[in-house]
């Protein structure tokens, strides 16, 4: 998963504020059954705008927060959370795999007709297709 932000969510920026930037908290979280769990804590750059959360798992909620730090004589304001579920994958890759099934043997039985097209054309003995075109109808 793919996380971009820029600075507008917390408030207008001030000159001075803009140099006094340190970087940015990122937690991240997931619901599990009785508990949340942590996935990732980082500390980033000022000059970052985007993060890539690594093996995000599907049908899983969850929770990022990201909070900008700035020196001490301005108070860090609070975190923007965002909350999101991944579209499982496996379900999306049987579908996939399904259809290349499903595709390769049309094209095998379209194989198959043609051969018994051929062989019943050509390969026939001229006896039997004498045979077969003398007899009456």
């Amino acid at each position: 998963v793919l996380l971009q932000w820029g600075l507008r969510h917390w408030g207008p920026p001030r000159p001075p504020a803009a140099a006094a930037l340190r970087g940015f908290a990122l937690n991240c979280s997931w619901d599990g059954t009785y508990t949340r769990f942590p996935c990732d804590s980082v500390e980033l750059g000022a000059a970052c705008r985007d993060y890539l959360l690594p093996e995000a798992h599907g049908s899983v909620r969850y929770r990022l927060c990201l909070r900008p730090r700035y020196a001490p004589p301005r108070p860090a304001p609070p975190a923007q959370c965002v909350e999101f579920r991944v579209e499982p994958a496996a379900m999306r890759d049987i579908v996939v795999a399904m259809t290349a099934v499903g595709g390769s043997i049309c094209v095998m039985l379209v194989f198959i007709c043609l051969l018994v097209a051929y062989i019943t054309e050509n390969l026939m003995s001229p006896a039997l297709a004498r045979a077969a075109a003398a007899a009456p109808r």
